[in-house]
């Protein structure tokens, strides 16, 4: 009696097996599949020289998914905003006749004045720059202003109507994972948008030697051309310019890697405010070089706390010096790095917790120079408050400074 439901089962799928292989035509069964997935087809046939063929092809194109939406909504949102800027600079052959030069990169419209912002080394040490819109429209552009520190240039093209400014992200909180898109010129192939993440959040080095304070890392493919462009999320806001590519070290052109960097919007609208109010980059420091410290480093060297940021030095005059902060007294060394120990140690900016060098340039780039700030410091065991003024970066003595 146990067997009979075991062979009234073999028996069933025995039928099955025998109908629809014998039976039922021969794809009959996919096109069962396929009507109960909900997509309709048919065949098209073609005949010519080189025989029949049967083509199945779809009733109708299918709805695009969730995430084909997002992707297409931020392209439709952002592509007239994005520019391509061609830069020409004059240089001479082995008898000095000129030389044209092109360069190619991307920008996006800040406003319907015409204000376009880029990186600076896209427009460096060109005579003449122009930009083409997404309509195909072309302008000379002039060059306002730039920022050589944080490759940042703003252009002006005039009697362009209907402009459509990108929209800045009002929020700094970038997080690692989310989802960002980069639209640009790569290659000069305008209008070209890439998807990846952000891969993380971290101080890089330009090309110049100048620092990218909490710059953008993403895997979104970006090349040659996508410099100045935006980066931006998925509601089609900029968080970043892009600017830079770590290059395939195997491969012969410059070309991307899987890792890409972008100015944060936050840096590129506290650039923006110094061009609008100074007309230059008033670059807020504390005038001092910084040493981040962890939990190992605090203990073995005895800290009274196991975070913060050590001042190893304070620049002669500057704001860290005027306002009475200590550096280091005692030399030594972090692996091959020399160090000095000994200093004040900031572990809070206007009660805002400091823990790394990324959180400690992010407090000061919300400020401007001469702006007062409050500090947290241990000095030895005590802890202190210091008001510190800011200085104008271009005054401090070192490149390195905070």
């Amino acid at each position: 009696m146990k067997l009979r439901p075991v062979v009234l089962v073999l028996l069933i799928l025995a039928g099955f097996y025998y109908i629809s292989t014998r039976m039922m035509p021969a794809g009959a069964m996919a096109g069962l599949m396929h009507r109960a997935s909900g997509t309709e087809s048919n065949t098209t046939s073609i005949s010519g020289p080189l025989g029949n063929f049967t083509l199945t092809q779809a009733d109708a194109a299918p709805a695009y998914d969730n995430e084909e939406q997002q992707n297409i909504a931020v392209y439709k949102k952002v592509l007239p905003s994005v520019v391509n800027i061609t830069s020409t600079e004059v240089a001479y052959d082995f008898f000095y006749r000129p030389v044209p030069q092109q360069g190619l990169g991307s920008g996006f419209i800040l406003d319907r004045e015409g204000h376009i912002l880029t990186n600076n080394h896209v427009i460096e040490g060109a005579q003449l720059v122009e930009v083409t819109l997404w309509n195909k429209k072309k302008y000379k552009a002039q060059v306002i202003t730039k920022d050589t520190i944080h490759d940042i240039a703003l252009l002006q093209i005039n009697n362009a109507a209907d402009l459509t400014p990108a929209t800045l992200a009002s929020t700094n909180a970038l997080v690692v994972g989310q989802q960002v898109y980069a639209v640009g010129n790569p290659f000069g192939f305008s209008g070209t948008m890439t998807r990846g993440i952000i891969s993380a959040l971290r101080s890089v080095q330009l090309p110049s030697g100048n620092k990218i304070d909490n710059a953008i890392q993403t895997d979104a493919s970006v090349n040659p051309g996508n410099s100045g462009g935006p980066l931006l999320n998925s509601r089609g806001e900029v968080i970043g310019i892009t600017t830079m590519i770590a290059s395939n070290p195997n491969g012969g052109a410059e070309q991307s890697a899987g890792i890409g960097f972008a100015i944060p919007v936050a840096t590129a609208k506290a650039v923006l405010d110094d061009f609008a109010r100074y007309g230059r980059v008033r670059r807020p420091s504390l005038g001092a070089t910084m040493l981040p410290i962890g939990p190992d480093i605090a203990e073995q060297i005895g800290l009274p706390a196991d975070y913060g940021i050590l001042v190893e030095r304070v620049l002669p005059g500057g704001a860290a010096e005027r306002a009475g902060l200590k550096g280091g007294t005692q030399r030594a060394y972090m692996g091959n790095q020399p160090v000095m120990l000994g200093g004040d140690l900031i572990v809070a900016l206007d009660g805002q917790e400091i823990t790394t060098g990324q959180d400690l340039a992010t407090a000061i780039n919300e400020h401007h120079a001469g702006d007062a700030v409050t500090l947290t410091i241990f000095r030895g065991r005590q802890r202190l408050q210091v008001k510190v003024v800011l200085d104008d970066a271009k005054q401090s003595a070192s490149d390195t400074a905070v």
